[in-house]
This record gives structure tokens, C-alpha cells and sequence, in this order.
């Protein structure tokens, strides 16, 4: 992600035009109170009406054309703020998806979701109608101070007096906002993340009736909310009505203290009506003080944030020069690798050769590191020793999109995006995969059937995350977008424990068939992996036993003890 300035330097000729616009706009309304006191002087003291249509002409034309730069500067400063806005929360979210995995173990969707949409649209409010008043008021300031004290030099300490008291409390404002704003922002990312989890493990609440858990969880973190916007309007009440009230006192001393200078022949009656004119001009920036403090507040808060996430480095790092393979053959091969996480040992001594087109059954209790092979193979994480190799070469060497692009993996835990069943199958290969192709790997899958059942068949665009479809119907599309892949290395993750024993062996039989791709099934069923050309059984990180389906029942131990409580009745069979 760029730094800030970056965002801000392409556009600084059109804000260049806006503050122009925006100076402009400001002159054209330091002329409005001379030309009154020209008609007052002139027309009402004076007696001269000769000029009177032409300097209302012109008082016209000063309004134009204050609008018409008013409009300008207002839209291009509210055009660039949205475009930065497009441009930091595209690179935000771009520079999220190269972060490593153990950075997602440790942070909450709900507060990435924060981050991304309120927090960056806080930060580009700064360079828009946040931004533009600072500027607008700052030089508005001079301004009307300059025409004051042009006025009447002893009369214009007075507003000048104010002035410095509103900005001096406006700085005190703002560091107590800035604390303010900081809690609020952390509070929003905890509240998403509560609605976020609720709402997407809804069947779950339902299921073990915790609708009034979650209801009272949800109501603590809104209370907090609550507490803290709280925290926010006490802030603006003590201190906004300071500032309305100084704004409507204003005009009405500088009345009193300029007519005393009037009746002294000390300043002529158009300047004092031309002084209250501009003393209730300068009101509006004391009302904007607070609110300003208030929003600038929220942005650097909200950029802190930001910022935090856009230093995160990913820790997977390409080498220097990365090796890049023409055509993978799929040969694969783990070196005596171990992986620790947290201090925590979650592999060790891995040590296994995958020739391509030969399949690996891997198989252990929960929590023994099945899955963690495969989060190795696709460098989510790196091995705390050891070396993975693929045809010879170390992936740590390798292109990381080359290394990723080289597996094709079904899940565990079975992701459906909200889309058509078609775009889901094609996922691996949007750009280049036809139709057929589609309904050749869903067949493969299994999937066909209950496909061509649905009024949309391939156009059906399932719910989120797969909702609608049985466990078994999504699983059967992962594992179709997998083979419609066609990566050199396919991988199984316990993808078949939804599927009925018939639909798992057709699965196995389909599976059979793919001869150029090396496999690695991962499972609990003794079933998806017997006819693997090598079986490891993990425990606690460890091999602890390998071989054929055959040996490893012949060892009589781990893999014997599973086959015992899965098949009782092959008992007799097998002694």
C-alpha cells in the first residue's frame, strides 16, 4: 500500500483548481460588505442614490459568482477525496490478500471488514469537505481579520481576541476526540466482528438455541458503542454551545462597541454596518471549530488503523530471484520437516517422497497435523526445518503464485462463493474454461446429477457460502472446481465425509482414473485411502506408521486399530 502523500500528489492540479475556486469564492464575499458600505455611506447618509441600482447589480453578481466557485471547489474537492478513497481502500484490500496466514489466525474478519470500508472512508473525508473547510476557514480567517482590521484597527482586536480563544479550545477538543475516536474505532471493528460470526454461524446459534446468549453478547459490545458515542456527544455539548454562543454575542458587542466609535467620529457608519456584516461572517468558522476537531479526530484515528494493517509485512517472501518452472511435473517431496507455530510443535521428521501420478493417503487423529502438510505445500507457512521440494526444487525458491498454482485442494472446511454453480467449478481457471469442460469435471464429481436437477442447472447461483446445498452437494462441487483445475498435485482434504459410501466410491473410482496428477487424500475413512500407493499415519505431529493398506493392517497398530473400529465385522477376516 502507497504512503498517504502518494494518494494526494496526482491530483494536485485538480486541488490546485479548488483552492483557487475556493480563494475566489472568499474574495468575491470580502467585497460584499464594502459594496454595502458604499450604499450605506453613499445612498443612505448621503443622500446619493445614483449609484444605488448599479452597486445592487453588482451585490448580485457577487453572489453568482461566489456560487459558482462555491460549486467548484466543493466538487472537485469531493470527486478526489472519493477517487483516494477508491484507490487506498482497493490497495488495502489487495495488500490484505498478501498477508500470510498466521496474520488471519490472529486478527477477526469483522475487524478487517472495519478497517476496510469505515476506516478508509474516514480517512478520505479528510482530503474532501473535511479538508476543504480547514483550508476554506483557515483563509477565511485571514481574510475577514484583514478586512476588519482595515475597518477599524482598535475594533478588529476584538474578533482577533475571540478568534485565538476558539482555536486554542478547539486544540484541547481535539485531543480529547482523538482518544474518543481511537476507542470508537476499536469498538466498531469488535461489534462487526460479533454480528459477522453470529450471522454466519446462524444454523449453529439455532441449533443449540443461544439465540439469548447472542442477543446479550451483541447488546454488551452495543452498549459499549453506546457508551462511547455517549462519550462523544458530552464532548460537543460542553464545549459546542461555547461556541454558538460566542458566535451570537459577537456581532451584537462589535454593534455596541462600533457605535460608541461612531458617535465619537471615530469610524463612519457604512464601515460599522460593513464590520457587523463580516463579525456575523466570522461566526460560521467558530461553529465549524468543534465539528472540524471532531472530524479530524476521526480520520487520524482512523488512518492509525489503517496504517497498522498496511505495515503488516507478509511473511511468506519470494526470493530475489524466484525459479520459475516451465511445465511442473508434480513430484513432490517432504525432507525431514517440522513445524512449529506459537512455540508449538505441530510437525515433525515429515519425511515422504509423492512421484507424479502416484496417490498418498494421510491419515491420524484430529489435532495430529494432517491439514498442516497441506498448509505447508501451499506455503501458507514455512517448515521450521527441513525442505519441501517440488521436481527438485525447493518451493521456498519458487514463484509463490507458481508454488500455490500447483496444487488444486479441496477443504475441509467446504468455501462457496455467493455466485452460479458454473463460476464456482471454474474458479481455478475463470479466464480459459468453456462449458464442457464445467460439466466434464462436474460428472467426474459426481456433481451432474443433482446439478441438471435445478431449474438453472450451472446458472444457479447458490447462497452464501453454499447455503442451500446439502454437505454433500457442496463438497461434490469443491471437489469438481479441484479436477477442473487440472493442477499437477490434487488434494483431498477430508472432502468425501459428507458423501454416502456409494457416492465416495464412485468418487474413488473416478480418482482412479487421473493418472497425470499426484494425489494427496487426507481423511478419517479407512475407505478413501486404502487403495493409496503409500499411507502415513500421523500421531502428534509424527509418522508413526507408512506403508500399503495391506502392510500397515499387518503391523497390527494405529492404522489396524482404526480399520478394527470402523470395519468390526472384517475382524475374523483379517486375523
Amino acid at each position: 500500500m502507497k504512503k498517504l502523500k502518494n494518494y494526494v500528489l496526482p491530483f494536485w492540479k485538480s486541488y490546485l483548481f479548488a483552492i483557487v475556486s475556493l480563494i475566489l469564492a472568499i474574495l468575491l464575499e470580502m467585497l460584499t460588505p464594502q459594496i454595502t458600505k458604499i450604499i450605506v455611506n453613499e445612498s443612505f447618509v448621503g443622500g446619493d442614490f445614483s449609484r444605488f441600482g448599479i452597486l445592487l447589480a453588482i451585490l448580485v453578481v457577487l453572489g453568482v459568482g461566489r456560487s459558482v466557485f462555491g460549486y467548484c471547489k466543493e466538487f472537485t474537492f469531493d470527486r478526489n477525496s472519493q477517487t483516494i478513497g477508491t484507490q487506498m481502500r482497493k490497495d488495502l484490500f489487495a495488500h490484505i490478500q498478501t498477508l500470510s496466514m498466521d496474520y488471519f489466525d490472529n486478527t477477526n474478519t469483522g475487524e478487517l471488514m472495519a478497517r476496510v470500508k469505515d476506516d478508509v472512508d474516514k480517512v478520505k473525508d479528510a482530503f474532501g469537505m473535511t479538508g476543504m473547510l480547514i483550508v476554506q476557514i483557515t483563509l477565511y480567517i485571514i481574510s475577514v481579520l484583514y478586512c476588519m482590521f482595515a475597518l477599524s484597527p482598535l475594533l478588529g482586536l476584538l474578533p482577533l481576541a475571540v478568534m485565538i480563544f476558539g482555536g486554542a479550545m478547539s486544540f484541547v477538543l481535539e485531543k480529547k476526540f482523538d482518544k474518543v475516536y481511537t476507542d470508537l474505532s476499536e469498538e466498531n471493528a469488535a461489534l462487526t466482528t460479533v454480528a459477522e460470526e453470529n450471522l454466519a454461524g446462524v444454523r449453529t446459534v439455532k441449533a443449540f438455541a443461544r439465540e439469548k446468549f447472542e442477543i446479550s453478547k451483541f447488546a454488551k459490545r452495543n452498549r459499549h458503542y453506546y457508551e462511547l458515542n455517549m462519550e462523544q456527544t458530552r464532548l460537543m455539548t460542553r464545549y459546542y454551545p461555547i461556541y454558538q454562543f460566542i458566535g451570537a454575542i459577537l456581532p451584537v458587542v462589535c454593534a455596541i462597541l462600533g457605535g460608541l466609535l461612531v458617535i465619537r467620529n471615530k469610524m463612519d457608519l457604512g464601515s460599522l454596518v460593513a464590520f457587523v456584516e463580516y463579525s456575523r461572517d466570522c461566526t460560521w468558522p467558530l461553529d465549524m471549530f468543534a465539528e472540524l476537531a471532531n472530524e479530524l479526530s476521526s480520520s487520524f484515528a482512523s488512518y492509525k488503523k489503517v496504517k497498522a494493517i498496511a505495515d503488516e509485512k507478509p511473511k511468506m517472501q519470494e526470493s530475489e530471484n524466484p525459479v520459475h518452472l516451465d511445465e511442473i511435473q508434480g513430484n513432490l517431496k517432504f525432507e525431514n520437516v517440522a513445524l512449529k507455530l506459537d512455540g508449538n510443535t505441530i510437525l515433525e521428521n515429515i519425511d515422504f517422497e509423492l512421484p507424479r501420478g502416484k496417490t498418498l493417503g494421510i491419515m491420524g487423529a484430529t489435532g495430529s497435523g494432517k491439514s498442516s502438510v497441506i498448509n505447508l505445500l501451499q506455503r501458507f507457512y514455512d517448515p521450521s526445518e527441513g525442505h519441501i521440494s517440488i521436481d527438485n526444487v525447493d518451493i521456498r525458491k519458487m514463484e509463490l503464485a507458481q508454488v500455490r498454482s500447483t496444487s488444486s485442494v479441496v477443504m475441509q472446511d467446504v468455501f462457496l462463493f455467493s455466485d452460479t454453480i458454473e463460476e464456482n467449478i471454474k474458479m481455478g481457471k475463470r479466464a480459459t474454461m468453456e462449458l464442457p469442460e464445467v460439466k466434464r469435471a462436474a460428472k467426474m464429481a459426481q456433481a451432474k446429477d443433482f446439478i441438471e436437477k435445478m431449474e438453472e442447472q450451472y446458472n444457479t447461483v447458490i447462497g452464501e457460502k453454499g447455503v442451500g446445498l446439502s454437505g454433500g452437494q457442496k463438497q461434490r462441487i469443491s471437489i469438481a472446481r479441484a479436477i477442473a483445475k487440472k493442477s499437477p498435485i490434487l488434494v483431498l482434504d477430508d472432502s468425501t465425509s459428507a458423501l454416502d459410501m456409494e457416492t465416495e466410491r464412485e468418487i474413488q473410482m473416478m480418482l482412479k482414473t487421473i493418472t497425470d496428477s499426484s494425489k494427496i487424500i487426507i481423511a478419517h475413512r479407512i475407505s478413501a485411502v486404502r487403495n493409496a500407493d503409500e499411507i502415513i499415519y500421523l500421531d502428534k505431529g509424527r509418522i508413526a506408521e507408512r506403508g500399503t493398506h495391506e502392510e500397515l493392517l499387518a503391523q497390527r497398530g494405529l492404522y489396524y486399530a482404526t480399520y478394527m473400529a470402523q470395519y468390526p465385522e472384517q475382524k475374523k477376516e483379517v486375523i
